[in-house]
């Protein structure tokens, strides 16, 4: 059983444009930061599918990857019939990517799996220039102002969850082991004009837009 009471089974057959979980409710910022026209877009760690899904009707050509088997199979089933769209199990960071080849590169709940360092280096270098890196990720609370986000994110919590209902993530997960600090930091150095943001509901987000004189670190 999930912890929000449905099995999987039940689960499955929510339509995917109902699901919500704390990753879910950052798709939107990302999907709005995307270019336009956006050519070519990459999903890194695509999970259960949704973002990729939500980007098959954004971007010309879609390409996911996620080192989980059964994650790129979840994946596959949901944009099933969407040539445009393509799903490699593949570990982002030794992925054979073309760099600066893709107009939008996406990661939710993913960098803190790679490394904070070599995984923001990593994504930007795939990030053609005048194209957008949007990361929504986790980091750890160190501060009073980091928890004072987090008491007013389990309160946002339950009352989303009361009314949206939570769909369980099913991919691998862990724990963020940098400091919201410590994030902000790394972007900033390596990611000039990076917007940073930190978000009540447990997340932060970074949005790039990739200068034309970039060059990876």
């Amino acid at each position: 059983m999930s912890r929000s009471g449905q099995s999987w089974e039940a689960a499955a057959d929510t339509p995917v444009e109902e699901r919500w979980n704390h990753n879910i409710h950052r798709h939107p910022l990302l999907l709005d930061a995307l270019p336009d026209p956006c050519g070519r877009a990459l999903d890194v760690g695509c999970g259960d599918g949704v973002l990729t899904w939500a980007l098959a009707d954004r971007a010309a050509e879609v390409v996911a990857v996620d080192v989980d088997a059964a994650s790129v199979e979840r994946t596959r089933a949901l944009v099933a019939g969407r040539e445009h769209v393509e799903v490699l199990r593949a570990d982002v960071i030794t992925a054979d990517l073309a760099p600066a080849s893709f107009d939008a590169v996406l990661a939710v709940a993913v960098v803190h799996h790679l490394g904070l360092r070599p995984g923001l280096a990593r994504l930007a270098s795939l990030v053609a220039p005048g194209g957008t890196l949007g990361v929504v990720g986790l980091a750890r609370s160190r501060s009073g102002f980091d928890l004072a986000h987090d008491a007013v994110g389990a309160v946002a919590t339950r009352v989303l969850r009361r009314r949206r209902g939570l769909w369980e993530v099913r991919a691998p997960t862990a724990d963020g082991r940098d400091s919201y600090t410590e994030v902000l930091r790394v972007a900033t150095l390596l990611l000039p004009g990076v917007r940073y943001r930190r978000h009540a509901l447990f997340r932060y987000s970074l949005v790039w837009t990739r200068p034309e004189d970039w060059s990876p670190p």
